[in-house]
């Protein structure tokens, strides 16, 4: 089957409008939201349903003809990026947008691959329930990029990441075939756990076109505060205090140093805290109950402990939703101020939590040595384990020879991480960005298991080929 016979084959399936092969059509398909990976491809297409997706499937695979599955287009790791050689379909699921089924006795949503993640929670909302994943892209993110990611965000410390927010996949397979495991169960223990399998698996062993996702409450309470503080081993003193006192009522914990929140400032208009300048900094949030000045009561009660015992800076403690709303815009626009200053070296590592502070004082210290006037970026989920390691060059002028050093500086990060016990993906997957590395740290034989999966559910290899493996 020849190109021009598959396109026609995929217009009668789809429509021609659902089927992009035009440049200037396809070119917001072709390249990653950081501007790093472009592609090629033979052509975009967007169904609207399973039945649509499995069919393309079908076709493609007859044809031969590589596959790549999209959803908002947000991965960092190029894992949503065609190849340049222009042989591959690109599948987009963003038509894909119904909420199947709300359950509130069950605290379950059904929804298809292509919603947005705000969406999902605001339809959760609507019903009085919560769905819990929240991260900086959730306005343009779709749930089948989280899902193939294993999306964590900012409330992972409470909720854990889409891997434990899911119950049941609806998948369809690189033979066309549909999994229909689509159950909302919280104890199934009839066999392998299959949906795990695609939770993470970047599209490579197949196409997410549905979950069901796990609901809670809906709080009725919040405390936000942003604390000035000294170092990140205050901070995991200051995470442990925390857990001890409010339990599962501490929802988030965040760590952002001066480097980060400086980018903020410059770069994101009326992004201007009233706290002096700090070293490091921490943002915490409770939720839970049914009133907020007890909330913030009660956080305040117990900073004012901390006050004396850490020897905190300032502390900024929200007096409103709104005011909440415009810290967390401090914490979540960071990824967007870097991409604004420039391009930067960027590294998603997890540590045991009690490693963090070494690991930052270690890595900034080779680093430094290493590359003289580096400015490293660091912020992310202490709460987790997760931190977000960004370098760059203050001089843009002097960026392009500092990247041409990643080899170098993933060298110095990632051996370090793999000391201490960490992985070096924790939320951003491994896509095009991480393949060798992930072949420098992963044993040979999780490496030859992982290999076989893929030969048993892709034996042609046409899913998503060059990502992950």
């Amino acid at each position: 089957m020849n190109d021009a016979h598959l396109i026609r084959i995929l217009r009668e399936l789809l429509g021609f409008e659902n089927v992009l092969t035009a440049t200037d059509c396809m070119a917001a398909y072709l390249a990653d939201w950081r501007g790093r990976y472009r592609g090629v491809a033979l052509c975009v297409v967007r169904p609207a349903t399973t039945a649509a997706v499995s069919a393309v499937v079908r076709a493609c695979t007859e044809a031969g003809v590589a596959m790549v599955p999209q959803g908002g287009n947000t991965s960092l790791c190029g894992a949503a990026t065609p190849a340049f050689d222009g042989r591959s379909v690109l599948i987009s699921l963003s038509r894909m947008q119904r909420v199947r089924a709300l359950d509130t006795a069950n605290n379950t949503i059904t929804v298809e691959a292509g919603c947005v993640l705000q969406a999902v929670q605001e339809r959760a909302a609507q019903a009085e329930r919560l769905f819990p994943l929240s991260l900086a892209a959730e306005g343009s993110c779709q749930i089948g990029g989280n899902l193939s990611t294993n999306a964590g965000g900012v409330q992972v410390l409470r909720y854990g990441n889409m891997r434990e927010l899911t119950l049941g996949l609806e998948v369809v397979l690189p033979s066309g075939e549909i999994w229909n495991g689509l159950r909302a169960l919280r104890k199934d223990n009839t066999g392998y756990d299959l949906k795990h399998l695609f939770i993470g698996a970047e599209g490579t062993l197949g196409i997410i076109t549905a979950a069901v996702l796990k609901l809670f409450p809906l709080p009725r309470a919040t405390a936000t505060a942003w604390l000035a503080i000294a170092s990140p081993t205050l901070a995991v003193r200051l995470l442990s205090d925390l857990q001890a006192r409010f339990g599962a009522s501490l929802t988030a914990c965040e760590l952002v140093s001066e480097a980060a929140l400086a980018l903020v400032r410059k770069h994101i208009p009326g992004a201007h805290p009233t706290l002096s300048a700090s070293p490091w900094y921490l943002l915490i949030e409770l939720s839970g109950g049914s009133d907020d000045t007890a909330q913030r009561d009660a956080l305040t009660a117990f900073l004012e402990t901390a006050l004396d015992e850490y020897v905190l800076g300032d502390v900024l403690l929200a007096q409103s939703g709104e005011q909440a709303r415009r810290l967390w815009a401090l914490r979540e626009n960071i990824g967007e101020a870097q991409k604004r200053a420039g391009p930067s070296i960027k590294h998603d590592v997890s540590l045991p939590i009690s490693r963090l502070p070494e690991f930052v004082e270690r890595a900034d210290r080779a680093l430094e040595q290493a590359f003289p006037e580096i400015r490293i970026v660091t912020f992310g989920h202490i709460g987790d384990g997760n931190l977000h390691y960004n370098q760059s060059k203050s001089a843009a002028s002097e960026n392009a020879a500092f990247l041409a050093a990643q080899p170098e500086v993933n060298r110095i990060v990632h051996d370090l991480v793999h000391e201490l016990g960490g992985s070096i993906s924790a939320e951003h997957g491994i896509g095009q960005l991480k393949r060798m590395e992930l072949l420098r740290y992963k044993s040979p034989v999780e490496i030859e298991m992982m290999r076989a999966i893929k030969r048993t559910l892709d034996p042609r290899g046409l899913m998503n080929p060059g990502k992950v493996l």
